[in-house]
């Protein structure tokens, strides 16, 4: 038989540890506001992805379009671009990064990446250079024509962004 300690001391245990659970619940409900302000609004989470039509681009044609705000460059490559793009010896590359890489499989004349010179932000300039592919006018910094850096401050090749074909003239970003 139970003596009146051991049942006290049970009651005890129980009620401490019930009041700690409603002070975690109450943590939680208090702080969960603060941390779901954080989270983009749907303003936002509207322009994550967008989807644009390749019609009408025709080979040897840059068009820059908007998404999240930045400017990025859809090229459809002429065959001569993608094969000089392809015969690059990766050791000449600051960034080394294959075309294959760079491209999907099936649409390696589709070459799309942000917009912005990966040394200060500045968006280069297309279809120039040493190597024929863009330029950065502020601080001389040269890409080739699958976008990587050859020549010039930048660190990093120009960013390709999260793309997928959805279907042969429909790509979607992001």
């Amino acid at each position: 038989m139970a003596t009146e300690a051991q049942h006290s001391t049970t009651r005890r245990d129980f009620l401490f540890v019930a009041t700690g659970a409603v002070a975690g619940v109450g943590a939680a409900a208090t702080v969960w506001p603060l941390i779901n302000q954080m989270n983009p609004d749907a303003s936002t989470l509207a322009v994550a992805s967008i989807e644009f039509s390749l019609n009408g681009i025709e080979p040897g044609q840059t068009v820059t379009i908007m998404w999240r705000g930045l400017p990025v460059f859809v090229r459809n490559r002429t065959d001569k671009e993608v094969a000089e793009a392809k015969a690059v010896p990766m050791a000449d590359l600051k960034d080394p990064a294959t075309d294959e890489s760079r491209t999907k499989d099936g649409h390696e004349n589709w070459l799309i990446m942000i917009a912005n010179c990966t040394h200060l932000g500045c968006i280069p300039t297309g279809e120039s250079g040493e190597f024929d592919g863009w330029a950065c006018p502020c601080h001389g910094s040269q890409f080739d024509t699958a976008g990587r850096i050859r020549k010039g401050p930048a660190p990093t090749n120009l960013v390709v962004p999260p793309y997928n074909f959805i279907s042969d003239t429909l790509v979607q970003i992001g």
